[in-house]
């Protein structure tokens, strides 16, 4: 399973704001539509973030590692089944702004031929490992069909400060229309678990309603 180290430069902040195109193809201006995103599965903490999306009655997106998908085949069609939407995270979480054309078109297009397989579609977003992207790497990713989405609520879930904190920080920084990264997989995602039922519930009582992300 791929696991990695953040590049600490690109994702320090906590809101990163203005990178990617709209949040939703179907939300309007001001709706309080929130979309909660998962990296880097699927994992064996996957089935627990499904059951908890379950429970709650949420729609999210998945942004899976080809690698990680040929391990757990059977989680990826359980994502897909349960009405999420799954999208591109690249092969093996490369910083895709270092690598050659013929790597980059690797690392993008064997990820999608495992979730096509997976799901019976290709997909069209792409979200760069760490959030790590250029001009040149924008232009090939359109070059390949896709449409980069990052992010603009990043908790830092991956530095394992604790589910309250994790929470905390979603909670503070989400407005209408947010892109809210969370991760399923990497490493040890138990604090983000344990942190997903008070994002919901929260936000919820704050009167948002959860959209999966789309791209073209």
């Amino acid at each position: 399973m791929v696991r990695w180290r953040a590049l600490v430069p690109v994702v320090a902040a906590v809101v990163v704001t203005g990178l990617g195109a709209a949040p939703a193809a179907h939300a309007e201006a001001g709706e309080k539509v929130v979309h909660l995103t998962f990296d880097d599965g699927p994992s064996a903490h996957t089935p627990r973030v499904l059951e908890i999306l379950r429970e709650h009655g949420v729609r999210a997106t998945f942004f899976q590692l080809g690698a990680n998908i040929r391990e757990n085949r059977a989680l990826t069609r359980k994502v897909f089944e349960q009405g999420h939407s799954v999208q591109n995270h690249t092969w093996s979480h490369p910083d895709v702004r270092r690598l050659s054309w013929p790597a980059f078109r690797r690392q993008v297009l064997d990820t999608d031929a495992e979730i096509r397989r997976q799901t019976g579609y290709t997909p069209q977003c792409l979200r760069p490992p760490y959030g790590a992207v250029d001009k040149r790497a924008r232009k090939r990713a359109a070059a390949l069909g896709k449409q980069v989405r990052l992010w603009t609520v990043d908790p830092r879930d991956w530095g394992r400060p604790g589910s309250k904190a994790i929470a905390k920080r979603v909670l503070a920084h989400v407005r209408p229309g947010g892109i809210v990264l969370l991760h399923d997989g990497g490493g040890d995602r138990r604090q983000t678990v344990a942190a997903l039922p008070k994002i919901i519930k929260t936000l919820k009582a704050r009167g948002y309603s959860f959209h999966r992300l789309w791209c073209g």
